[in-house]
C-alpha cells in the first residue's frame, strides 16, 4: 500500500477503496500429500532477521523450490481486522536447521512467537510475550524478533527483550533483558511497562550485540528519553537519546518500524530517527560499540532540495551494498512524486550523497548481483530491486505498477519529473487490472513488498501482489516464470518475502502465512 489517511487497499492520502472480506482463521494444513523433500542445504545460514541480515540485503543463501503448490498455512493474526489490513506484520524467520519463529497477534495489543518445523508447519513451541504496541498514526506494528547464536530475541514489555535459547528444540531456558537494568526494571516494572516500548525490530550483529530503538512515553525513575538501545552479547546494556546524539531537534526518536542496519565489519550501526508524522528526519551513522555520532544527514527531497517527510507508516529500514553504501526510502516533501518517495543513497559514513532511486516509499531495497542479470552490461557489481508502483490518481500517477532493478551508480531522467534517479536495468509490470480505476486502463493492482527475497541460484527475485498472488520474476527473460494464488487479493500493508532453509517460500497474505514449494 501507498501511504496514511485510513489508508486503503492502494492507499494514498487522497482515495479509499472498498472493503476486502478476510479469509477465516486458517489453520496449520497442507493442501495435498507432501512429496519427499530433500533436508536443509548443508550451506544454508537461515533467515535471520528481518530482510535476512543485518545489512539488509534480502538475499537468500540457498535455491528457492518450485512455486508449485501451498505445503501448509497458519495466521500471523489470531483477530485480524475486517477490510483492509494496515498491520506491517512482522517478518517470520528461518533458523538453519529449518525452524520457521513466526510473530503472531493474538489480539488488539498482545503477540506471541510460535516456532514451527519449516516442512510440515507443525507447532514445536510457543511463548507469549508482554509487549505492547508504541502509539502509531498509521499502519500498525508488530513484532521484530530476530535469531542470533542460537537463540531467539524477542521484544517484550517496558523495553526489555526476552531471550529463548535453542529455537530447534521443544524446551530451552528464558530470560528477560533490559537495556537500562534489570534492577531498574523491576523495581518499578509497572512503571516501565507502561512507559517504554520498542518500536522497531531487533537487529543482531555477528558476536550477538542487539540494537533497536525504543520510545519512552511518561515518566520514568531514571529519565529515560527515546532513543537507540544496545545489548552487548553479554547482557550489558546502553542507550542514547535521539534527540542528544543526532543534535537534532527534530529527531525525537527512531523511526517505527525502522529497522537498524550494520555495515558489513559491524563497526557503524545506521539508524533512522525521526518526530512526529510528516516532519523531517536524518539518517544517523553510529559507533556500534559506544552508540556515539560518527555523521548524521537530514533526509531531502532530491528533486527538491527541502527535507523529505519521514512516515512512521513505513517500514523502510537502511540497505548497506556489499561496497559499504547506504540506501534508505523516504516519503517525499509533498505528493509531487506520485507517493513513491525516494532511494537516498549515501556512502557508509554518509559524508556523501549520491544517486538516488525513483521509488523508497515503504520499501527497503534488496541487494542483487550484477551477475544475476545477463542483460546488464555496465561496470556496477550490484544492482539494487525496489518496488516501483506508480499510483493511479496520485498527481500524474497512472497505476502501471512495476518491481524494478536498478544501477545505483548510473543515472538517467525521473520517469514523473525528470531529475536525475538510478537507471533502470529491468522493470516488469503487474498482470492482474485494478478494478477500483476504471479511468485508468493500464492499472495493475501494486506489488504488495516491504522487502523482496532474492534468489541468487535461479536468478531470480520473489514478491507477492496485492492481487493475492506470489511471483518468481526471472531475471534472464525478464518474465514471470512462475506464479502461485495465496487468496482473492486484499489492501494491505506491505508484507515481507522470505525463502527458507529448504527452500520454501513464505508471503503473508490476508494476515496468513503460506508456505510455498513444491
Amino acid at each position: 500500500m501507498s501511504f496514511l489517511a485510513n489508508l486503503r487497499c492502494r492507499i494514498t492520502p487522497f482515495t479509499a477503496t472498498t472493503a476486502c472480506i478476510l479469509l477465516a482463521a486458517i489453520t496449520v494444513a497442507q493442501t495435498v500429500p507432501a512429496p519427499v523433500r530433500p533436508p536443509p542445504h548443508a550451506h544454508a545460514t537461515g533467515w535471520l532477521s528481518a530482510s535476512h541480515d543485518p545489512q539488509h540485503t534480502g538475499i537468500s543463501s540457498v535455491a528457492s523450490q518450485p512455486l508449485h503448490r501451498i505445503r501448509w498455512s497458519t495466521p500471523v493474526d489470531l483477530q485480524p481486522p475486517l477490510g483492509n489490513i494496515l498491520i506491517h506484520y512482522g517478518s517470520p524467520l528461518v533458523t538453519a536447521e529449518n525452524t520457521v519463529i513466526l510473530p503472531v497477534k493474538t489480539g488488539d495489543d498482545s503477540f506471541r512467537i510460535e516456532a514451527r518445523d519449516g516442512e510440515d508447519g507443525s507447532l514445536l513451541w510457543k511463548m507469549a510475550t508482554d509487549y505492547s504496541l508504541p502509539p502509531n498514526p498509521g499502519f500498525q506494528l508488530s513484532l521484530g524478533p530476530v535469531i542470533s547464536k542460537n537463540r531467539v530475541i524477542v521484544p517484550a514489555g517496558g523495553g526489555s527483550v526476552i531471550v529463548r535459547n535453542k529455537p530447534d528444540e521443544k524446551k530451552g531456558a528464558r530470560k528477560r533483558l533490559v537495556f537500562y537494568g534489570i534492577d531498574n526494571y523491576n523495581a518499578f516494572p509497572t512503571v516501565y511497562q507502561a512507559s517504554v516500548k520498542i518500536n522497531t525490530p531487533i537487529t543482531a550483529d555477528a558476536n550477538g550485540n542487539l540494537f533497536f530503538g525504543f520510545v519512552v512515553l511518561g515518566f520514568t525513575p531514571i529519565n529515560l528519553q527515546s532513543g537507540i538501545a544496545r545489548i552487548a552479547a553479554d547482557g550489558t546494556g546502553s542507550w542514547v537519546s535521539a534527540t542528544a546524539v543526532s543534535q537534532d531537534f527534530f529527531a525525537q526518536k527512531a523511526m517505527n518500524a525502522s529497522a537498524p542496519a550494520l555495515s558489513a565489519d559491524g563497526k557503524i550501526l545506521y539508524v533512522a530517527v525521526d518526530s512526529f508524522d510528516f516532519f523531517p528526519g536524518d539518517l544517523l551513522a553510529l559507533d556500534s560499540t559506544t552508540l556515539q555520532l560518527i555523521r548524521n544527514v537530514r533526509m531531502k527531497d532530491p528533486q527538491l532540495g527541502v527535507d523529505a517527510a519521514m512516515i512512521d507508516s513505513s517500514s523502510a529500514s537502511p540497505t548497506v551494498g556489499p561496497d559499504g553504501d547506504v540506501y534508505f526510502g523516504v516519503y517525499e516533501y509533498f505528493p509531487q512524486h506520485n507517493d513513491r518517495g525516494w532511494l537516498l543513497h549515501f556512502n557508509s559514513d554518509l559524508s556523501q550523497e549520491k544517486i538516488s532511486g525513483s521509488f523508497g516509499w515503504d520499501d527497503t531495497a534488496s541487494i542483487v548481483p550484477s551477475s544475476l542479470v545477463p542483460s546488464y552490461t555496465g561496470t556496477s557489481k550490484y544492482l539494487l530491486m525496489t518496488k516501483y508502483n506508480n499510483y493511479a490518481g496520485v498527481g500524474t500517477g497512472d497505476g502501471v505498477n512495476k518491481l524494478a532493478i536498478l544501477d545505483p551508480n548510473v543515472s538517467m531522467a525521473d520517469p514523473v519529473l525528470g531529475n536525475p534517479v538510478m537507471n533502470e536495468v529491468l522493470t516488469i509490470v503487474g498482470v492482474t487490472p485494478d478494478p477500483n480505476f476504471p479511468s485508468f486502463p493500464g492499472a495493475v493492482r501494486e506489488w504488495c513488498i516491504n522487502t523482496a527475497a532474492v534468489d541468487p541460484f535461479t536468478k531470480s527475485v520473489i514478491a507477492n501482489s496485492e492481487d493475492g498472488k506470489l511471483y518468481r520474476w526471472d531475471l534472464t527473460t525478464n518474465s514471470f516464470s512462475e506464479v502461485i494464488t495465496l487468496t482473492g487479493g486484499i489492501g494491505e500493508a506491505y508484507t515481507p518475502t522470505v525463502i527458507g532453509t529448504d527452500g520454501t517460500v513464505y508471503a503473508i497474505n490476508r494476515a496468513v502465512l503460506f508456505a510455498i514449494g513444491k
